[in-house]
């Protein structure tokens, strides 16, 4: 069984080393919105339909049902704590603010009600008031994380750095606290211009096991301490920073852009400039830190909140479109990506993938002429030919994705390690047009160039099988892709047919 076809551009693994978050809506404009005409005559109906709606991510049902409950119940704190969060889902904060108001004494519900007043505060640089909706009754690990980093925010704002930091560094908490501590002081301290800001962060990267448990985290240290070195005359240090940088991910736009700005000698800006990019920063570094398959609510919520304090941020922005894509959600993700600033090293990710999802709704020809628009404008970038490769895959039009690939390989140049994904996929549209003596050699140069890359290994090798030559050969080479990937299904159902195709029925039953 050969892998199925689905074209997608990586952007989880552009956007951070192996991660990030998730979204329904957008952080938009500071406008109120109407509320939907509802029909439900009870305050059981109204209840069970707002639960259904937000059960299936429509926050607009779910918001507007909510919003009928509460003509029969008004005072029902259970349901305003729900009406809470779905307008903060929804991107809708403004009109959070007032619900947000009526719970701020409610223990259970004041992590979200306190956390939106709180931001509140920030945006409007009013950091007294912001520093006493962060004290909470009740409070997790994570909510003292939350608060406690955004009250140094709030002390930085209001002049107090020194203050800041050592609020910050003195914060009690698990060990895993600790890679944030040091990464908010090391910001703090470089928006004031405190010379210990380099020591500071620093210390973020000397702590690799923070590669490894919060990756994203560690990946904006590394951006912020090049900016920071290269700003003050320190470019050696900053390229070494730069570089360990993509050596945990490759290719990471923001990175990759910041090397090319410090290589030419362009004035690089800090990470972070204000106390309010500073408290999206720690929601943002919290979404991404909780990014895993089940926590998209919460990851939603901290996304939501952060474009609350940064509306432009480029990564919230382009994350919340990525995990909007991976709920099925195509047109929240076209509209989000579509809002991430045109001067963003994210803004490239966003254009492809906002191609791939006009497909995912069957707009093709817009789709298309999207894509064709991207691959135009740099005829070098092969994620470009891959995303409309992949939109023609879609449609099972594998003799124009052939042909686009052919004309993607005369423009490349010298391929490259990162281009066996091109080959491998002209392969397959070769394949599929039964055009073996030209698929065959893709599928040896996509492996030249990533030796024993599972999927070129299992494709290739089922392809043997199935056409029953290079049997030994192919049954060794999907071997191989399953002890590789053993928990790749179809992977493993490959190595199960094999053994049948072969008639060896005992071990295809148990692959199978």
């Amino acid at each position: 069984m050969r892998l199925g076809w689905k074209a997608t551009v990586p952007v989880m693994a552009a956007l951070a080393g192996l991660s990030l978050a998730a979204t329904q809506g957008l952080a938009k404009e500071t406008v109120e919105q109407p509320e939907k005409p509802v029909f439900a005559t009870s305050l059981a109906g109204a209840f069970l339909a707002a639960r259904t709606a937000e059960a299936d991510n429509d926050f607009d049902d779910a918001i507007a049902f909510y919003q009928r409950a509460l003509a029969f119940d008004p005072a029902n704190e259970t349901m305003q704590q729900s009406l809470l969060l779905a307008l903060i889902a929804s991107g809708r904060f403004n009109d959070a603010l007032p619900v947000a108001e009526k719970l701020k004494t409610v223990a259970e519900a004041e992590r979200y009600s306190r956390l939106a007043l709180g931001v509140d505060s920030i945006r409007a640089k009013q950091y007294r008031s912001a520093t006493n909706y962060f004290k909470l009754a009740l409070s997790s690990d994570l909510d003292n994380l939350i608060t406690g980093i955004l009250t140094g925010w709030a002390m930085a704002g209001s002049g107090d750095t020194q203050g800041a930091i050592e609020h910050i560094v003195r914060l009690d908490g698990p060990p895993w606290f600790e890679v944030f501590r040091n990464y908010h002081a090391a910001l703090v301290a470089d928006m004031a211009g405190d010379p210990s800001a380099g020591e500071r962060y620093q210390k973020v990267i000397d702590d690799r096991a923070s590669a490894g448990a919060a990756p994203d985290t560690w990946l904006r240290a590394v951006d912020a301490y090049a900016a920071w070195a290269a700003r003050n005359g320190r470019q050696q240090k900053a390229g070494e920073v730069v570089g360990l940088g993509l050596e945990v991910s490759a290719g990471r736009p923001s990175t990759v852009a910041l090397k090319e700005a410090i290589a030419s000698g362009k004035t690089v800006p800090p990470l972070v400039r204000t106390p309010q990019e500073g408290g999206a920063e720690i929601l943002l570094n919290v979404a991404a830190a909780l990014n895993r398959s089940g926590g998209e609510s919460f990851v939603r919520l901290y996304l939501q909140y952060a474009l609350a304090l940064d509306p432009d941020n480029d990564i919230a922005l382009a994350t919340l479109g990525s995990v909007a894509e991976k709920l099925g959600e195509s047109q929240i993700a076209i509209d989000t990506y579509s809002r991430v600033p045109a001067n963003s090293p994210f803004r490239r990710l966003a254009e492809l993938q906002l191609g791939l999802n006009l497909a995912d709704l069957d707009r093709y020809d817009e789709a298309v002429e999207h894509l064709k628009a991207a691959i135009a404008s740099d005829e070098t970038d092969t994620r470009a030919w891959l995303s409309l490769g992949g939109v023609y895959a879609a449609k099972e039009d594998f003799a124009s994705a052939a042909a686009l690939y052919d004309e993607a390989v005369a423009k490349i140049g010298e391929p490259k390690p990162e281009d066996w994904t091109l080959f491998y996929r002209r392969g397959i549209a070769y394949e599929r047009t039964r055009q073996w003596d030209k698929a065959e050699p893709n599928f040896r140069k996509a492996l030249e160039l990533f030796p024993d890359q599972p999927q070129v290994l299992n494709y290739l090798g089922y392809s043997w099988v199935d056409m029953n030559m290079n049997l030994e050969e192919g049954l060794e080479m999907i071997r191989k892709a399953v002890d590789l990937r053993p928990q790749d299904g179809y992977i493993v159902d490959s190595l199960g047919w094999a053994y049948y195709r072969l008639g060896r029925y005992d071990e295809a039953v148990e692959e199978l």
